[in-house]
């Protein structure tokens, strides 16, 4: 009988945040529906931010984060203290696109930066192996 491991704090922590990052989004969404809809659409976010949380995507929730709190800021400038939760949730909405955007072309630049130095690597190899003929 295999022993079970016990998760790192890493991937707790990552599956907290998402439970409350995502939890506070689906809240959001939720006031913006109607009153009625906030307990499915915050059991929605949880259980999503859990699952994301789990997936290792701590960049794609930051920038959910941010968005929500950027979006929500700006609401409150542009047009006032009710509008709050209309704009975290809109700005959440970006952020979380824009998250995937970004996490996608890091990825890309991350593995032509690993091909160009995998070429490089084969061409210092063959070069050696060409002087030492």
């Amino acid at each position: 009988m295999a022993a079970m491991s016990r998760p790192s704090i890493r991937a707790l922590f990552d599956v907290v945040f998402g439970v409350v990052v995502m939890g506070t989004v689906g809240a959001l969404i939720g006031t913006i529906l109607g009153g009625s809809s906030i307990p499915l659409a915050s059991g929605l976010g949880l259980a999503l931010g859990a699952v994301v949380g789990f997936l290792g995507g701590r960049r794609f929730l930051v920038s959910i984060l941010v968005g929500t709190v950027l979006g929500g800021v700006l609401a409150w400038v542009l047009a006032g203290f009710e509008k709050i939760s209309f704009g975290a949730g809109a700005g959440a909405a970006m952020g979380g696109f824009l998250g995937v955007q970004i996490s996608m072309l890091l990825d890309l630049r991350a593995a032509r930066k690993a091909a160009a130095q995998e070429a490089s690597d084969g061409a210092v190899a063959t070069h050696s192996a060409a002087t030492k003929s």
